[in-house]
């Protein structure tokens, strides 16, 4: 039981990284048969698995039509993004007052990281380094529960956040907020911290328009 466990763990785990690097797109059929052959698993684990995506609202589990990964519509990703936003306040709000020397350095390590990515102009090194640093500042709440929550709908926006990065220039003006959410949190500017990193969440204007317009490529019609 244990083995069968930690077998179906790593498949979700490598289904979900496929979905969120866009090799399996929203609203794409996942074939258990197809996948059990791809990972030379039994049906079994693969099933399990999907049933964990499901739980997470990655994957949909419809009735005789099997698994599907899961699409959001824009009004639904607007409503996401906006949720998000106010997590990521929370935690920045939280962090700037209650994180500790070691955890400004581990920050600014990671920050260094998504620097050297956007000066390689590599949006998928970025992407990964952006998930350390956000992950970081959760974290650094020293609230397990909000960390826990805002850690569930970024991975559940994943292959959103992704594709805002490949969008002309946001690697640049991504880092730049990065910078700024860095220098507050190290100032224990919790209320500067928080709005910095709600504009950095948010997607609206410009933005959005950009997004929206990518959907098409990500999404299976």
């Amino acid at each position: 039981m244990s083995k069968m466990k930690n077998r179906s763990e790593t498949l979700r785990e490598t289904i979900e990284e496929m979905i969120a690097v866009g090799q399996l797109a929203p609203g794409q059929h996942l074939d258990e048969v197809d996948l059990a052959n791809k990972f030379e698993v039994s049906r079994t684990p693969i099933r399990e698995a999907l049933i964990q995506l499901a739980s997470m609202g990655i994957v949909e589990m419809r009735p005789r039509r099997g698994a599907l990964v899961a699409k959001i519509g824009p009004q639904q990703l607007v409503e996401m993004f906006e949720v998000m936003a106010e997590f990521e306040a929370m935690c920045g709000r939280m962090a700037a007052r209650r994180m500790s020397a070691d955890e400004h350095a581990e920050l600014l390590a990671a920050h260094q990281a998504c620097k050297e990515a956007r000066d390689a102009s590599d949006p998928d090194d970025y992407f990964y380094k952006n998930e350390v640093f956000h992950g970081l500042i959760y974290a650094g709440s020293h609230n397990s529960f909000l960390a826990e929550e805002a850690n569930k709908l970024h991975r559940r926006l994943r292959p959103y956040r992704r594709l805002q990065l490949r969008v002309r220039d946001r690697l640049s003006t991504s880092f730049h907020e990065h910078d700024n959410v860095v220098q507050a949190i190290i100032n224990g500017d919790g209320e500067l911290t928080a709005d910095l990193l709600r504009g950095h969440i948010m997607i609206q204007g410009q933005r959005f328009a950009d997004l929206i317009a990518s959907l098409s490529r990500l999404e299976v019609n």
